[in-house]
């Protein structure tokens, strides 16, 4: 595990599972909503976007979480070594978005881009799941699976296979 790409619904636990796989491992931990938002909270332009991204790419060692534009997705499948998809069920991802809502009212969720209201953000996470099956399918996972004859692929269904990643495959 060098380059690892995690992936997944909002709300899926893809930041903490990342930080506590950078933690696990040493390896650098980008953010990709650090990447895509100025700390304002605008977005930046695509040509910085692109420009950080492909740095990163370049580098020999990283964890990516995050989804980020099409291209700029399927770049990062093609880079890693290691692709973990956090496929939790909808109602749960519902439930983590709401439950970040909720302690956000109190401190900045983990990997949450500085400057971004986290309404705004959790109103848009509630937006993009209702879209999530028009990409997060079977054709999806039909692709996954070819990619796993030359990388390393995980894919994560439940809460307790997401608590126990870290343990089982980073130690």
């Amino acid at each position: 595990m060098n380059k690892i790409a995690v992936f997944g619904k909002p709300g899926s636990g893809k930041s903490t599972l990342s930080k506590a796989l950078a933690s696990a491992t040493g390896i650098q931990l980008h953010q990709l909503d650090s990447i895509v938002y100025k700390k304002n909270g605008e977005l930046v332009d695509r040509k910085s976007f692109d420009e950080a991204h492909e740095n990163i790419l370049s580098s020999e060692r990283w964890i990516i979480d995050g989804f980020g534009p099409v291209g700029s997705f399927n770049q990062r499948l093609k880079a890693a070594d290691t692709l973990v998809y956090i496929d939790l069920p909808y109602l749960t991802s519902y439930w983590f978005v709401t439950k970040r809502l909720l302690k956000g009212l109190v401190v900045k969720p983990e990997g949450w881009p500085d400057g971004s209201s986290v309404l705004k953000g959790t109103l848009e996470s509630y937006k993009v799941l209702r879209l999530c099956p028009k990409f997060w399918n079977d054709d999806f996972m039909s692709r996954l699976r070819e990619k796993s004859n030359s990388k390393a692929v995980f894919v994560i269904r439940s809460v307790s296979e997401l608590n126990d990643f870290v343990h089982q495959h980073a130690q």
